[in-house]
């Protein structure tokens, strides 16, 4: 039974609980400095609440003693201190943020580490940085990758046309900090709530637009292998216009605690979300030009005695499959770890990661990524 300790009893940090609890292999200390969230944490005799300021470095030391693995699930500023002291500990580091600049700071704390540090372990970054690279790796020369994900409410009945799904302030923060490209080749930063563009899906209209945070570390991977590469948010029509509106005519990206609480007390919560998953790559196998798209619906379920929404679900999945596959020895030790290491078939066979199978599970005879890419070159 491999000792953790969770930092973050918030919706994610409650889902990680279920997922590791409930399978079993783990018992897990749930520290937060809040005790309210407590509450909703499943009720497993391996689940152990825990009242922690993760600024006392003290107690979080004494926290991570013993510990096999930290995993990092609360507010993307906490993520540097919490890598920190896991690299004193030699304890294993996992993180969901999105945010660029801790991410730097954790990679750099990785090149001494004598144990494994794994940022950026949700859906995006994450998974699907996992998939793309799986698909990317089958061509022989690449020519654009391209990135959509989105968490959005199955029903929109708002301005908006959003519901809060997962954390206000990672939304905000990916909405205000500028996003990694490749664009002709040439690593670049381009603006967020920017490039707007538009697609339909199973006769939904979306809108995509820039991003920070999304890509991972595919755009140090995959340059000057690939001409362009980028990420984008998925949301309904209008959101993208209404967001640029507060945060930038109305200057609110300078008061981002005021318009948080503004979005906390007007936009309900809601467990029917759906997370749309859209990758498409193409490039060269054999000398012909070739395109390879994947994409997802993934709506919640029920787990254990509770129904969990789809970003909770597939956010916490993707992390509790890398702590699974470091535990099984599937992936380095120590270092820095990124998510386009991992094996594909590691993963999406683990019993976490499995729930990106979506239909796939039920229709056994839907192709994997890269089956029809591998059914082309050799009938090509």
């Amino acid at each position: 039974m491999k000792q953790i300790l969770l930092i973050g009893a918030g919706k994610i940090g409650a889902m990680i609980s279920e997922l590791l609890a409930g399978q079993g292999g783990y018992e897990i200390t749930v520290a937060d400095s809040q005790t309210a969230g407590f509450d909703q944490l499943p009720k497993y005799p391996a689940i152990h609440p825990l009242q922690l300021d993760v600024y006392d470095h003290g107690a979080l030391s004494e926290a991570l003693k013993g510990k096999y693995a930290v995993i990092s699930a609360g507010p993307y500023h906490l993520s540097a201190i919490i890598a920190e002291a896991a690299l004193k500990h030699r304890c294993h580091y996992l993180d969901l943020t999105e945010d660029v600049a801790n991410t730097r700071l954790v990679k750099a704390l990785a090149e001494n580490a004598e144990s494994a540090f794994i940022p950026q372990c949700g859906l995006a970054p994450g998974f699907i940085s996992i998939i793309t690279h799986h698909l990317a790796s089958q061509f022989d020369r690449l020519d654009n990758v391209h990135m959509r994900v989105g968490a959005l409410p199955t029903y929109p009945s708002n301005g908006l046309k959003y519901n809060l799904t997962w954390s206000t302030e990672g939304l905000l923060n990916e909405y205000s900090q500028p996003c990694e490209a490749i664009v002709e080749g040439e690593l670049k930063e381009v603006h967020p709530l920017e490039q707007l563009e538009h697609f339909s899906l199973d006769g939904i209209n979306y809108e995509a637009f820039n991003t920070s945070g999304g890509l991972g570390t595919l755009c140090e991977t995959l340059h000057g292998k690939v001409r362009n590469l980028n990420y984008r948010t998925v949301r309904y029509p209008g959101h993208r216009d209404a967001m640029k509106l507060l945060l930038n005519d109305l200057r609110l990206k300078e008061r981002r605690d005021l318009l948080k609480e503004i979005m906390e007390d007007a936009l309900p919560i809601t467990l029917q979300d759906v997370v749309l998953v859209f990758v498409t790559v193409s490039g060269e196998i054999n000398n012909r030009l070739v395109q390879e798209t994947w994409t997802r619906k993934l709506y919640g379920q029920k787990i254990g005695d509770r129904f969990w929404s789809a970003i909770q679900t597939t956010t916490a999945s993707s992390i509790c499959a890398m702590l699974d596959l470091l535990a099984e020895g599937r992936l380095p030790q120590k270092g820095l770890i990124r998510q386009e290491d991992t094996n594909f078939e590691d993963f999406i066979n683990n019993r976490f990661g499995q729930v990106y199978l979506g239909c796939e599970k039920v229709l056994s005879q839907s192709p994997l990524p890269g089956e029809r890419l591998e059914a082309f070159r050799t009938q090509n």
